[in-house]
């Protein structure tokens, strides 16, 4: 599950997204409003953690822009501001959740884990023709045979099994696997492409390359 935490505290930020990677997952940060504000207009974000004082653009101004853009992406707030009056205003606005500084990390986490289970139920296994990625065990195989997958092939694929038969870009692929701020080029999606094509030969499925539009993943 991709997190995206938007904190203007550095070190705070720092340190939650540590913990949250030892929990398996990835992490995105940004530490003002206008970047998370870019950032969720990208594919891949599974919840927002907001934090709501952040400069450029208020986190209360992210969540309305969030929903405008109907959105449902999971929110929690964090605040050290502990009126009711501001936590209600969250609320209405959109967010799920909310925490006020200083919090307990673990609740932190149970509280992610939590919206995550709500919003989406947990899928185990993907399988399309005789290719099965098994998300838990992160095993994957062909016919039963092992497979071996790279981290950034294994999210590649598993994003285009995730969307079977639906074209997909270079940039939706990018925005989907490659955490923010690293730098991915569009022609490195070809070379994992090529990678896996070879890797799943015989498999029953085909990723077919849309000219002009990206890539599908079908059966043969």
């Amino acid at each position: 599950m991709r997190v995206l935490l938007a904190e203007d505290n550095l070190v705070l930020a720092d340190g939650l997204s540590r913990v949250l990677k030892t929990h398996g997952m990835e992490v995105d940060t940004v530490h003002n409003g206008i970047d998370a504000d870019a950032l969720l207009q990208r594919n891949g974000i599974g919840v927002l953690v907001l934090d709501i004082g952040l400069p450029g653009i208020d986190g209360f101004e992210v969540i309305r822009r969030l929903r405008g853009r109907s959105s449902n992406i999971p929110v929690i707030l964090l605040t050290a501001r502990d009126t009711i009056s501001d936590r209600v205003h969250g609320l209405d606005l959109g967010a799920d959740d909310y925490l006020i500084k200083p919090f307990a990390t673990p609740e932190l986490v149970a509280r992610i884990k939590a919206l995550i289970r709500r919003s989406n139920p947990q899928v185990e296994q993907l399988r399309v023709g005789g290719l099965c990625l098994d998300l838990r065990g992160k095993r994957a195989t062909i016919h039963d045979l092992h497979v071996d997958f790279s981290v950034r092939e294994w999210s590649l694929l598993e994003y285009l099994m995730q969307h079977t038969t639906r074209v997909v870009s270079k940039q939706q692929i990018l925005d989907a696997i490659v955490p923010w701020g690293e730098e991915v080029t569009p022609n490195a999606i070809e070379v994992y492409v090529s990678r896996i094509r070879l890797k799943i030969a015989g498999a029953g499925v085909v990723i077919r390359t849309i000219r002009g539009f990206g890539y599908m993943l079908e059966v043969e």
